[in-house]
């Protein structure tokens, strides 16, 4: 459940300087900057990838299941219906996806990209692989392709100045919706 809630303006900041702001905690965020989480080794053990799999779908935040990858929603997203496209197998690095992998998962970025038009009016998407740790993987040792839903207007003030994205709507309720707006 998203927590969000401001300070008064008048509330004493640092030591002791007032000023005009009000402030959106979201605790939640911390979690992922501490790397709750992530696994610690180069191995499956402890991966939030590989434990999701075994999950149901509406525990493992699951959209839908192919034979080879796996769409589920981002824990810490940056816009309401950030999904990624997971392989099962625990592999880090796109050159090690076999041909079957490879076809599903560009297969499942187009499914998803339908669901969340139609779910959602989504305007546009940005697509990515993190490739590493270097390159702004969270999770490198399990490959995972994001897909971020973008409508225009979603960058305002508060993403940019406030570092903060206020999400509409609960994580299990986007869920349904995507799992319910998925092709057949």
């Amino acid at each position: 459940m998203l927590a969000i809630m401001t300070s008064e303006p008048e509330q004493q900041i640092g030591v002791g300087t007032q000023d005009a702001f009000q402030r959106l905690w979201t605790p939640h965020r911390m979690a992922y900057i501490q790397g709750e989480n992530k696994p610690t080794g180069p191995g499956a053990d402890g991966c939030p990838f590989c434990v999701i799999q075994a999950k149901s779908d509406e525990d493992g935040l699951i959209i839908a299941r192919g034979e080879k990858v796996y769409a589920v929603l981002n824990l810490y997203p940056y816009n309401g219906g950030h999904l990624m496209v997971v392989p099962y197998r625990h592999i880090a690095d796109y050159t090690e996806l076999d041909p079957g992998e490879t076809s599903e998962l560009a297969e499942f970025t187009k499914q998803a990209m339908t669901a969340l038009r139609s779910a959602s009016g989504a305007h546009g998407f940005n697509i990515g692989l993190n490739q590493g740790s270097v390159a702004g993987a969270g999770i490198a040792a399990h490959l995972h392709q994001h897909i971020v839903p973008r409508w225009g207007g979603d960058t305002n003030f508060l993403p940019v100045i406030g570092h903060t994205k206020v999400l509409p709507q609960l994580l299990a309720d986007t869920r349904a919706m995507l799992a319910e707006a998925w092709p057949a």
